[in-house]
């Protein structure tokens, strides 16, 4: 099983960018599915952007398609998330988790089995 640790977090305005970094421990690490989601203060969790264990397939949700992009390098055992154009309502704890079964890259967050302790992001207007 892997260990997920996330960094990159900050405070930064709005229209601007943040790259955060997943990195796990363990050496299935490649076989996983990795997906981003965030929770915002009094919200629920919400799912953000998914990628398969290859890299070659992606998932996003709309709210951030188009902004935001999800990568991963299995040599570095890294997953990233690079998000551009950013609004005050991107503003959240982003979490890391892993699944196996590659469905959180269908949009089925239900087989997510490790998670991370989160970053916070912080967008100012």
């Amino acid at each position: 099983q892997v260990q997920l640790v996330e960094s990159g977090g900050g405070l930064v305005q709005a229209g601007g960018s943040l790259r955060l970094s997943c990195a796990a421990s363990g050496r299935t690490f490649s076989a996983y599915a990795i997906g981003w989601f965030r929770q915002a203060p009094g919200k629920e969790r919400e799912f953000v952007a998914a990628i398969n264990w290859s890299g070659g397939n992606t998932y996003y949700a709309d709210s951030v398609k188009g902004r935001f992009t999800i990568s991963r390098d299995n040599a570095k055992n890294t997953v990233y998330l690079k998000m551009n154009s950013l609004k005050p309502e991107d503003t959240a704890v982003y979490y890391c988790a892993a699944d196996i079964t590659q469905r959180v890259v269908a949009g089925d967050g239900r087989y997510l089995e490790v998670w991370g302790q989160g970053t916070l992001v912080t967008i100012s207007s």
